[in-house]
């Protein structure tokens, strides 16, 4: 199923719950019948101290194994992989599912509409940037479809897009000027049909097809042919010198026959196409690069009855990618950033209390895993080596992380004690970059540690002869079971001997900040000594 950036992310984001080894060491286009139900609208309606090692202990402490559902995780998107797996329904089996979804399972048009219409949003924000996507089209028709498409441009103005509304046939339903006054609060521009340039590549990057959905029958009529037209134009057209706007259908890319697709091979070929509920069977001929589902409300009952297979949504998601991966330019590969300044008027003297801020920053984003740093190290071979371990705490005295002291880092450290640890935090346009000398903690303090970890954590440590050769998983699987059953009685795990902390004595510091067309900002902090005293030179650095 979907690309593979968007499979490891998801992947990712169930298996990194799993300790690291260095630490064990319709659509709904409800259209057909959601018509017959428009009555009157329902709405849907830990900091870290300064300083504080413990802090972070506590932090990094609440890990649960989960390798049962990274297994299941995973099983799935392996099966998804090929499109023929998952489910596509016809016509009427998408009419029958949106009848029982409004009847028995008590969901209103306007809830299934909201739902919709945010998974289009969120689909799009996935793939097109409003820093660079900015001016979005949405093009809506009479009916649902065209409902999820005013709903999508309300999610896609919060999400930080400039949305205009084309709505040239508008329902009289409270439903839908309910969601037109909306709009309008937001000062969302609203463009007729003769005010749109023939040439709709002038004005926007996104247009949004949300004109026919699953229950459309028959030609497309005025003002929706030509509109469509337009569309089937851009796509034609010689982009050698100009780019085009990209596509994006709800559902159904409008024109097309519910079951059997572009019959003519001359109607949109959009470049995303969002599937609701489940696919369509039109979306088997979809060929462009993004393919999402959406609507995330599709109770077990009715998987159940219609035999559905779908993909696991990841996270609190509302789409999740679906279909071929999609043939990418590395090299295009890019991200123009846009952040804050790192000026050196604002940095804190100390690269330790600068460190913690940022670190408290990276936490209360919500970033996954802010305390994962990459450990460099060299030994006495001079062949460099990175692996990701978890800092479990740092004060003055320096960064900590535990490990097996058997292991091939611990090898290099012990040949070369000066090594490197890299902060990534993507989700801030942020990375730290920290040098120094290596040693072990005390033995008191590991041992404090280890049994601060849960007893798996502390099994698995024992288990694992971490960089060695072994004949397979079951063999670790086994120790395990067998020390499992022997501390059963919750007896004290004893620390293994080879097992144990490290601290890193900086001292180099860099904090660099991602800025835009590459002019990142670079801040390094050095020591030096004043009047006997040792102080930090903040030096700014080239990009």
């Amino acid at each position: 199923m979907g690309s593979l950036i968007r499979k490891c992310k998801t992947m990712t984001c169930l298996l990194t719950q799993l300790p690291p080894f260095s630490s064990i060491n319709s659509t709904y286009n409800f259209k057909s019948s959601r018509s017959l139900h428009n009555s009157s609208p329902t709405l849907l309606s830990g900091l870290i101290g300064p300083n504080s090692r413990s802090a972070i202990r506590r932090y990094c402490s609440g890990y649960s194994e989960v390798r049962t559902m990274g297994e299941r995780a995973v099983s799935s998107l392996q099966n998804l992989l090929n499109p023929d797996s998952l489910s596509y329904l016809s016509q009427q089996e998408a009419a029958e599912i949106d009848e029982i979804l409004m009847g028995p399972l008590g969901f209103s048009v306007d809830q299934l509409m909201e739902l919709a219409g945010l998974s289009v949003a969120t689909a799009i924000a996935e793939v097109y940037k409003s820093t660079e996507y900015n001016r979005v089209l949405v093009i809506c028709g009479p009916g649902n479809n065209g409902g999820d498409g005013l709903v999508a441009a309300r999610h896609l103005h919060h999400f930080g897009y400039k949305p205009f509304v084309c709505y040239p046939k508008r329902t009289p339903k409270p439903l839908y000027t309910g969601l037109v006054t909306q709009l309008e609060s937001l000062s969302v521009p609203f463009v007729s049909v003769e005010d749109l340039s023939m040439d709709l590549s002038n004005d926007f990057y996104i247009l949004v097809d949300a004109m026919f959905g699953f229950s459309f029958h028959g030609t497309p009529r005025p003002p929706f042919d030509d509109l469509i037209q337009r569309l089937v134009c851009l796509q034609n057209r010689d982009q050698t010198y100009q780019k085009s706007p990209v596509t994006v259908s709800i559902d159904i890319p409008s024109g097309w026959h519910v079951e059997e697709g572009d019959i003519s091979g001359k109607g949109i070929k959009p470049h995303m196409l969002v599937s609701l509920t489940a696919p369509k069977l039109c979306a088997k001929k979809f060929s462009g690069p993004h393919h999402f589902l959406g609507g995330r409300f599709v109770p077990p009952s009715i998987v159940d009855k219609y035999k559905l297979q779908l993909p696991p949504y990841p996270g609190t998601s509302m789409c999740v990618r679906i279909g071929k991966p999609p043939q990418i330019d590395i090299s295009a590969l890019r991200e123009n950033y846009i952040s804050p300044e790192l000026l050196e008027e604002q940095a804190e003297d100390d690269p330790f209390d600068q460190f913690q801020k940022w670190f408290d920053d990276a936490v209360a984003a919500g970033l996954r895993e802010p305390n994962a740093m990459a450990l460099s190290s060299t030994g006495k071979d001079g062949k460099p080596s990175s692996r990701m371990v978890l800092l479990k705490g740092f004060d003055k005295d320096g960064f900590v992380w535990y490990t097996n002291y058997e292991s091939h880092k611990a090898r290099e450290l012990s040949e070369n004690p000066h090594a490197s640890l890299l902060f990534y935090w993507g989700g801030l346009n942020r990375q730290v970059r920290v040098e120094g000398f290596v040693q072990k903690v005390s033995d008191e303090e590991s041992e404090q540690y280890f049994h601060s970890r849960p007893q798996g954590s502390q099994i698995g440590a024992i288990v694992s002869k971490q960089s060695t050769v072994i004949p397979g998983r079951h063999v670790l699987h086994q120790e395990y079971k067998d020390l499992e059953k022997k501390f059963s009685d919750g007896s004290l795990i004893p620390k293994p001997k080879h097992w144990g902390g490290y601290r890193l004595k900086p001292e180099i510091f860099e904090f660099w900040q991602g800025q835009q067309s590459r002019l990142h900002d670079r801040l390094r902090y050095s020591p030096e000594e004043i009047d006997g005293r040792r102080e930090w030179k903040i030096d700014r650095l080239a990009p």
